[in-house]
């Protein structure tokens, strides 16, 4: 074979270009979403195709949270270290152990070590027990219809134990990436065979099954296929027919058998023919029948880039997940690098910490040293058209000895509401990389969150007794009000959560007085107990007068869900919360529930994401949806 038929590069690219040109011709294939249902128990590193919601609650009765003894806690009331109480078995007490079931009239637990047996069948007590006391209530770890993970979610084993704790048994996850694997060449043969001259044995093919499974696909290796056109061209095309993507190891390069490039060229289409990179510059970036086809060079190292750079963002677009940047750590160079200005070069790199900097020692560079991938701590990429750096220069390194983790998570710290969860699960929705973390303290303790720099926005909805107005009098009171502004949300419609037909006939806050009703309350700090305060106050009502006023939950679903579960007849909540849990809902008054911020990070790209998921028609008509919303003037932003 002449010189002019070998396979010469028509193209050195840089790799960004490639990767962009390629990916959006691949993701432009991809209409089409391959799903399957799943048992939650198999789900391990799967990803769900929609949010998953709890269908029971857990725990889903009113269960002992330690040994001892279930009372009648009207029973109890009396009893003083003076004057002890004497309970008689199956009249006014049961012994119970721990996570046993609460039943009627039993409505709190005393620990065995404050109780004292006096004989077989009766105790004695010398403190009163308050009502619901060392009960857990229906729902205190999930509640019925909560969010338990969001779409685009990779299910983590604990995942798992809260899926089932939820009574979900199947799920909805997309179907994983299926990745042929075809070895060419007349040398290759299998590590079992005997290893003659001149023969080498298959590892990238074993290298590249164990990265697709890590990468959360399926690997199909094939037979070796000899250098052979035809033979080529054959297995290519099955492959293509059995595979969402397919990867040709060896015979990429300008060999006089490096058919490769040729077989795609005829069977589909060649998009790039070598990278502007260093190892892997020979890769072919093809189209077979509507599947993306990776030729790769043959030698290790060049392997493994190649199938980094390509193959690896393939698998993370199937599944719907992105990719993790590198962690990096500025390294200072113990020699010299010397680069051609042709490439973008992948350096392998040895670190050690000495004298408190991290020193970088360049491994051999050689594609076909496999050992320098076993032996690197990390990578230093050199630029192309960058010559090369001098010893004792410091270098950003990227990390491969430790786990990499991109700090793009909103924090939010403040008062809880069910467009949270929502809005959680449109940013997963939205595949903008951008997550949600929410920690429910109520929103004084949002705005001490804010104060005290631990979070990024707080959720809160705090009137003003004076004036009535909601937020902003707090956010100058405790905050320097000048550095901190405003991204209105929902107003949303609070009220008392009663059971359904409200059999106790409860209509306003002053009923709550009455000694038939069992009240739940939000925690101290929570904007909804500071407007049942103001109601209270109004009506000339103090705190002591409501049976359970000091009885606190941390959400407007753990309130309703107490209500529901028998342990309470009234809490204070929002009416979405009072649907969720199917009970019936008395309005008392409508209020701007918002978001605090820094004026500093409404420039910050996780926060533009996430008023731009806000304001999109998508998540407006998810809250439309709900009942006692209002979006009018959701995502703008008020300066205080």
């Amino acid at each position: 074979m002449t010189k002019k038929d070998r396979n010469i590069y028509l193209t050195n690219i840089p790799l960004e270009e490639a990767q962009k040109q390629y990916f959006s011709e691949i993701n432009s294939l991809n209409s089409c979403i391959n799903t399957e249902i799943i048992p939650v128990v198999e789900s391990l590193n799967r990803v769900t195709t929609k949010p998953v919601f709890a269908k029971k609650s857990s725990p889903n009765y009113n269960a002992a949270a330690m040994d001892g003894i279930a009372v009648i806690s009207n029973a109890t009331f009396e009893a003083t270290e003076s004057n002890p109480v004497y309970l008689k078995l199956e009249e006014n007490f049961i012994y119970i152990n721990t996570g046993g079931y609460i039943r009627d009239p039993y409505n709190a637990v005393i620990m065995i070590e404050d109780v004292v047996e006096v004989d077989e069948n009766t105790v004695e007590i010398r403190q009163p027990a308050t009502p619901w006391q060392h009960v857990r209530p229906i729902g205190e770890d999930i509640v019925e219809s909560e969010l338990i993970i969001s779409a685009n979610h990779n299910i983590r084993s604990m995942d798992i134990g809260a899926l089932l704790a939820g009574q979900i048994i199947n799920l909805e996850v997309y179907k994983l990436p299926r990745v042929g694997i075809i070895p060419t060449g007349s040398e290759i043969v299998q590590v079992e065979e005997e290893l003659s001259i001149g023969k080498i044995i298959d590892t990238n093919s074993s290298m590249f099954a164990a990265m697709v499974m890590e990468y959360n696909g399926i690997p199909k290796k094939y037979e070796v296929v000899p250098d052979e056109y035809d033979l080529i061209k054959s297995k290519i095309i099955e492959a293509t027919n059995e595979n969402d993507i397919v990867v040709i190891n060896a015979g990429s390069s300008a060999g006089s058998k490096d058919y490769t490039v040729n077989v795609l060229r005829e069977i589909g289409d060649v998009l790039i023919h070598g990278v502007a990179t260093k190892p892997g510059k020979p890769a072919i970036l093809a189209i077979v029948n509507g599947k993306p086809v990776i030729g790769i060079p043959g030698y290790p190292v060049s392997a493994y880039f190649v199938f980094e750079f390509f193959v690896k963002p393939l698998l993370f677009q199937y599944n719907r997940q992105m990719l993790d940047e590198h962690k990096k750590v500025n390294s200072i160079l113990s020699r010299r690098i010397v680069s051609s200005l042709k490439h973008e070069e992948f350096i392998r790199l040895k670190l050690g910490v000495v004298n408190d900097k991290v020193i970088a020692t360049p491994l051999d560079r050689g594609a076909g040293v496999t050992m320098s991938l076993v032996k690197a701590d990390g990578i230093l990429v050199v630029p192309q058209r960058v010559e090369g750096y001098e010893a004792g220069i410091e270098v950003e390194v990227q990390l491969l000895k430790s786990i990499s983790e991109i700090n793009n998570t909103i924090v939010s710290i403040g008062s809880h509401d069910l467009v949270m969860d929502i809005l959680s699960n449109e940013l997963h929705l939205n595949r903008s990389n951008v997550f949600l973390s929410s920690a429910h303290v109520g929103s004084l303790g949002g705005i001490m969150a804010m104060k005290k720099g631990e979070c990024h926005i707080s959720p809160i909805h705090l009137m003003d007794e004076e004036t009535g107005d909601y937020n902003n009098s707090y956010i100058k009171k405790y905050l320097n009000s000048s550095d901190y502004a405003i991204i209105k949300f929902v107003k949303r419609s609070q009220g008392l959560m009663v059971k359904k037909g409200n059999p106790l006939n409860i209509q306003y806050v002053k009923d709550l007085t009455r000694s038939d009703i069992q009240f739940v309350n939000r925690q101290r700090g929570a904007g909804t107990r500071i407007l049942l305060d103001y109601y209270l106050d109004k009506n000339e009502i103090t705190a002591s007068d409501i049976r359970g006023y000091d009885r606190e939950f941390n959400t407007h679903m753990a309130v309703a869900a107490a209500v529901a579960g028998k342990s309470a007849d009234c809490g204070m909540g929002v009416l979405s919360a009072a649907k969720a849990m199917g009970l019936d809902f008395i309005p008392i008054a409508w209020e701007d529930y918002d978001l605090c911020i820094s004026k500093e990070m409404l420039e910050d790209k996780k926060i533009t994401s996430l008023i731009s998921v806000m304001k999109s028609e998508e998540f407006i008509s998810k809250i439309a949806k709900l009942d006692g919303y209002s979006t009018d003037n959701i995502g703008d932003i008020v300066y205080i």
